[in-house]
């Protein structure tokens, strides 16, 4: 008994000296849009995201003060949550919705399923895309497309709401990001974002420490550069697409900061999502844990803030 627990101590320790290895010594930094979809078609067609996390490549909702939840329960409460905050859930069923960086379109399904909207996802990752599509049930008002949210091929005020997650530390020009997200919004319509953001730097810069620590966390995940909530909400404000656009903003930091950790210790709660992909999928794993802790320090200290974003496009 003892000489097996003993090994596999010695397994594990190899598998982490090595997940470790990679993270320091191959990165993923961004190098252009190609890069993004790249990253994102590996981690979908290794599957390890989706067997551990479920279908929301994205944080949960704790709640506020945040509480125990399971972790893929929490992601779900989470979009419900936005669609409460943003006032998505006063628009009428049949309702046409942009959700710009879809993942594998767990959100989606969900404003068709449970609000009745007419969705299309769109994401620059054609893996991601495709899996979308696999998951999606036959019926359901939810369609997916290949597409640069920086480039959108659809129509001016086209969509009666515009969605986005976690899609904007991966853009490297966030004004075009905004003028696109707004161009395509109908006058009256709405808009909904939640992001991963940094804290505004001209109230108080980052630290030496604080420095190195965001360097890790933008060339881990192919991000060019975080936004600070106030800086983002100057570029909706600031586009030409927005008419006057007025934007309410709000800090989900606490209520999101458990994801961090739970995205680690859901690979000891379900050790088979992770066995059952061979021994490649255990050591991409430990590869990841780094940045999620890095991650889980940036947003406990304030060095990163998780931002949402709410706005009524105004009329012509």
């Amino acid at each position: 008994m003892l000489s097996t627990v003993l090994l596999l101590t010695l397994l594990a320790g190899a598998a982490l000296a090595l997940g470790l290895l990679i993270w320091a010594r191959r990165d993923r930094a961004f190098a252009s849009t190609a890069s993004v979809a790249e990253a994102y078609d590996r981690w979908t067609d290794d599957q390890l995201l989706e067997s551990l996390w479920g279908e929301h490549v994205h944080l949960g909702h704790y709640g506020e003060p945040p509480q125990r939840r399971d972790f893929r329960q929490a992601k779900v409460d989470f979009v419900h949550e936005l669609v409460r905050w943003s006032g998505l859930d006063q628009l009428p069923p049949g309702s046409r919705v942009l959700d710009v960086g879809c993942g594998i379109g767990g959100s989606a399904r969900i404003l068709a399923r449970d609000y009745g909207f007419e969705v299309l996802g769109i994401s620059i990752s054609p893996g991601q895309i495709e899996r979308a599509r696999q998951l999606t049930p036959a019926g359901l008002s939810c369609r997916f497309a290949v597409m640069d949210a920086l480039a959108l091929e659809l129509e001016d005020a086209s969509f009666d709401a515009v969605w986005t997650v976690e899609a904007g530390p991966h853009m490297p020009d966030k004004q075009r990001f905004a003028d696109e997200l707004l161009r395509v919004l109908k006058p009256g319509g709405l808009l909904a974002v939640a992001d991963w953001n940094r804290r505004d730097t001209a109230v108080k810069p980052l630290s030496r420490l604080e420095r190195r620590v965001m360097h890790q966390l933008l060339v881990q995940w192919a991000h060019p550069e975080f936004a600070s909530i106030p800086g983002f909400r100057r570029h909706l404000e600031a586009s030409p697409w927005g008419n006057g656009l007025q934007v309410e903003t709000g800090d989900w930091s606490r209520a999101t900061l458990p994801s961090w950790i739970d995205s680690i210790l859901e690979g000891i709660r379900r050790p088979l999502a992770v066995l059952g992909l061979g021994p490649r999928a255990l050591v991409l794993g430990l590869r990841e844990t780094p940045t999620l802790l890095l991650m889980h320090w940036g947003f406990a200290t304030g060095m990163m803030q998780f931002g949402v974003f709410r706005a009524r496009k105004p009329g012509p």
